[in-house]
């Protein structure tokens, strides 16, 4: 296993976030971590990115990452942040060179090395020929993207996702999560927190569930994704069908 949590637990501002949470995340595979909202998703998500002090066990390769260094485990594990506005307007080259600055030093300045490999990124994610354009006069779907190359350039064992298709209209929610598998596909591990069943059914390899800052089911999501656990922790009355290649259809009936 890649990554495993065990007894892990988060307490901020006085209150228990995370409690006896437990997971294994296997190298190229996606996970999609679902929940209600205040769930404790995105604290996770930090927490496997060693922002966050915790207790119990979370490994990464056999080694806490409690043990990492900040630069060491930036090397390790890359954030894909929500598309959202810049204060400031970038060239979208320069916005993914920010990737490469865990390999930097404080006074080293990127190289015809460092651009090749942001180019590359921008390769995989379909934005060849964008390196010049400015950020601010693409798409919300094209936005996203270039965060997602320039969290390939840092070169992570893992990439941690935090509700990225959030802002995004339903065509480019599809055309980023296709843009993702193909990297899973490709060898990548990614861990994605999302709101919509359905989508992380069709793209994720396996499904953790949160509920109450605990994990209350893991598994494929055919598996996980029932009308039991439709009742229990998303309050919703509703049936679950399998649909080949297409995931699973949940047919929502009403709130409980």
């Amino acid at each position: 296993m890649l990554l495993q949590a065990a007894h892990l637990s988060v307490r901020l501002a006085d209150k228990d976030i995370l409690s006896d949470v437990a997971c294994s995340i296997e190298a190229g595979t996606w996970t999609g971590l679902l929940g209600p909202n205040g769930s404790g998703k995105t604290t996770l998500l930090r927490t496997m990115a060693g922002l966050l002090d915790y207790e119990g066990q979370l490994t990464l390769n056999g080694r806490e990452v409690s043990a990492f260094g900040a630069r060491s485990m930036a090397s390790r594990v890359a954030f894909v942040r929500q598309s959202r506005s810049l204060a400031f307007d970038f060239r979208v080259m320069d916005l993914v060179l920010l990737g490469r600055s865990p390999h930097k030093s404080m006074i080293s300045s990127y190289d015809h090395n460092d651009e090749d490999r942001a180019l590359n990124a921008l390769e995989k994610v379909d934005l060849s020929g964008f390196e010049k354009r400015s950020f601010h006069s693409l798409s919300g779907g094209e936005q996203q993207r270039v965060f997602l190359a320039q969290a390939l350039v840092q070169e992570a064992e893992v990439l941690i996702l935090d509700e990225p298709t959030t802002y995004l209209d339903v065509h480019h929610q599809y055309e980023f999560m296709e843009h993702v598998r193909s990297l899973v596909d490709s060898g990548c591990t990614v861990i994605g927190a999302f709101h919509d069943l359905e989508l992380s059914s069709r793209f994720a390899d396996q499904l953790v569930i949160l509920h109450q800052g605990r994990s209350v089911a893991a598994g494929r999501p055919s598996d996980v994704l029932t009308p039991d656990l439709l009742e229990s922790v998303f309050r919703m009355k509703g049936t679950v069908r399998t649909d080949g290649d297409s995931g699973l259809r949940i047919a929502y009936e009403r709130p409980i």
